[in-house]
């Protein structure tokens, strides 16, 4: 089976709103006594991301046949740039970006697995364009 690839129509996320969190692996323990005891429930876990795309009509449109038509509203696993990491800058330990000797930055390159998250993706009109909010479960 080969995996989906997110739609390079699409632009990056909006950074300001990207959020995340890990799914706790703990299991609370029954206790006797008032100190909190855990044990590990899972060896790996997924992490939550919500995510916010500035969308054009054209972009909207690839967004939803996207998350409708390929990824059969959201239950078929997927590959999409870590907008963390995908892109950016490799920098050195004193914060200066590694240059290739044509003196073009060296991009750091990340992908996610991931499936679309528990809730569909919602979208606000503004002026001209979209803005779609939705979240994803990173796979370990």
């Amino acid at each position: 089976m080969t995996v989906l690839s997110w739609p390079s129509e699409l632009p990056r996320p909006l950074r300001d709103r990207y959020q995340a969190q890990a799914t706790d692996p703990r299991l609370k323990r029954a206790q006797d006594a008032p100190i909190p005891g855990y044990r590990k429930q899972y060896s790996q876990v997924a992490q939550g991301v919500h995510l916010s795309l500035v969308l054009s009509r054209a972009q909207k449109a690839v967004f939803d046949s996207f998350y409708r038509d390929a990824c059969g509203f959201g239950t078929t696993p997927f590959r999409m740039p870590d907008p963390v990491t995908d892109g950016w800058p490799l920098l050195h330990e004193t914060g200066v970006p590694l240059l290739y000797e044509d003196g073009t930055p060296i991009l750091m390159s990340a992908q996610w697995l991931c499936v679309f998250g528990d809730e569909p993706p919602s979208e606000t009109l503004r002026g001209m364009t979209f803005t779609k909010s939705f979240s994803v479960w990173v796979m370990p």
